[in-house]
């Protein structure tokens, strides 16, 4: 870029739209696991649909890359680029609209998610998508990777709760197709093209969201099983008796409790002693339910004499309710202190996880019998975060120049069950040679003839997903 582009994109934003200076952009050039920086001449920040237009006509006009950036918060590195312009959406925050009787909200895509949720549980609705960085992470970006979190088990990924879009394509165009319809079979459903598409199709400004009812009734426990075959045994059992009122299943190894407990300040463990590993589960009724504390009592009462649970915690409280939740929202920050990780976000059928479990661990035990392995995650729609910790005795930088050789291990071993590489991250650029090995060519070859279709040139988020 000659300064007089650069020169020409702050006359389209004002200066309160760019950020030029070193430092100032250094935050933006790096990805959540600091393992990457990019290396973009300008972040510009519009503040509004019109001014994204305008920034990504000039840019498709003198062929410059454009890498757009919501909170920053993935883990693909799919949101930093190595050259061209790094487009924020920052400033586009506003909760446009919240229907309550059509049950939409109407948002643009740098809103912060947490700011999403208090908007509508003040109007006593839910917005269901719950991540732990969600006091960070915009709309935009949730719904560009599909995330998903904790309570895709009753209600669905992001992208399940996406009803219209308003996106600006690659040559510049906007299409507006913000629409709160819950039926609308009127062609093709080109929402669905920008949704896990991780920027690569188009820059996603804004969108129409389902909400739902608040639940008045709120029910959280956590039961200590002696083994993953018994953790599963009981989640069958919670789901059968349960079904929609099961919001959340979470499962955590013991190694992730422990990492917790040593790690992360004021946590306490909820039982008297260590267990191989615990479930941690949310009911949830819209309306006030009694029975649904006794119910539960029950049947953990239940599982306790059938020797799958051995120990079991039900909150009496918020406040007990929200320390057991930060058990498990710390799993991640609290990796961080115990060296390098290795991360696996996989996902297989749910009556395949005990064998993929043993399995997996038999792996990585026969190539190194020191590694650490730290499993935590959605046990209710079989998505595992399947993480390797160094050895104690090992270097940090030693231990993940092996992070090719470990993800093969488990990858192969996933994509044999029937499972994903990745369940709710995305590509990004990581994971490219995974979508190389392991997609099917005609998969690769669809999805480059829409990448081609939509941006012949290859400008927006170039070298993520699908290779340019």
């Amino acid at each position: 870029m000659t300064a007089s582009m650069k020169q020409d994109l702050i006359e389209l934003v004002g200066d309160a739209g760019v950020i030029g200076d070193a430092a100032s952009m250094a935050p933006y050039l790096e990805e959540e696991r600091g393992l990457l920086r990019g290396r973009s001449e300008l972040v510009v920040c519009p503040a509004n649909t019109d001014e994204v237009a305008r920034v990504v006509r000039y840019c498709a006009a003198h062929k410059i890359p454009i890498i757009p950036q919501g909170g920053n918060t993935g883990t693909g590195a799919g949101a930093i680029g190595e050259a061209g312009i790094l487009l924020s959406l920052k400033r586009m925050n506003a909760i446009v609209e919240i229907d309550p009787l059509n049950r939409t909200a109407t948002v643009e895509s740098g809103c912060v998610l947490a700011s999403l949720q208090q908007a509508v549980a003040d109007q006593g609705l839910l917005f269901p998508v719950s991540l732990g960085s969600e006091g960070s992470c915009q709309v935009g970006g949730i719904l560009s990777t599909n995330a998903g979190g904790v309570n895709v088990l009753r209600y669905g990924n992001a992208g399940e709760q996406l009803l219209g879009l308003e996106v600006v394509l690659p040559d510049g165009q906007v299409w507006n197709g913000l629409r709160g319809l819950r039926k609308d079979n009127t062609g093709y459903d080109l929402k669905r093209l920008f949704c896990r598409a991780e920027g690569t199709l188009g820059i996603i400004t804004a969108a129409v969201l389902k909400l739902y009812a608040a639940p008045k009734t709120t029910e959280t426990l956590m039961v200590a099983c002696p083994d993953y075959n018994a953790a599963l045994a009981v989640f069958g059992q919670m789901q059968a008796s349960f079904d929609n009122n099961l919001s959340a299943a979470e499962l955590i190894s013991d190694t992730a409790m422990g990492f917790v407990l040593n790690n992360i300040p004021a946590m306490a463990n909820p039982f008297s002693q260590r267990y191989d590993c615990y479930l941690l589960f949310e009911l949830t009724s819209a309306r006030i339910d009694e029975r649904l504390r006794l119910d539960a009592q029950a049947l953990l009462a239940q599982t306790l004499d059938q020797g799958l649970a051995e120990d079991v915690v039900i909150a009496e409280n918020l406040i007990q309710a929200e320390q057991l939740w930060r058990l498990r929202e710390s799993i991640s920050a609290s990796q961080k202190s115990e060296g390098g990780s290795i991360k696996h976000d996989i996902a297989v059928p749910v009556s395949k996880l005990a064998e993929f479990m043993e399995r997996a661990e038999a792996i990585v035990r026969a190539d190194n019998a020191n590694v650490r392995i730290c499993v935590f995650g959605h046990i209710g729609d079989g998505n595992l975060h399947y993480n390797l910790s160094q050895p104690l005795a090992s270097q940090r930088l030693e231990f993940l120049a092996q992070w090719d050789h470990y993800n093969r291990l488990i990858h192969d071993l996933v994509m044999e069950l029937g499972g994903s590489f990745s369940a709710e991250h995305g590509i990004g650029q990581r994971k490219l040679k995974d979508m190389e090995r392991y997609k099917q060519p005609l998969e690769l070859e669809l999805m480059a003839k829409i990448k081609t279709a939509l941006d012949p040139d290859n400008l927006i988020n170039p070298g993520k997903v699908v290779r340019g």
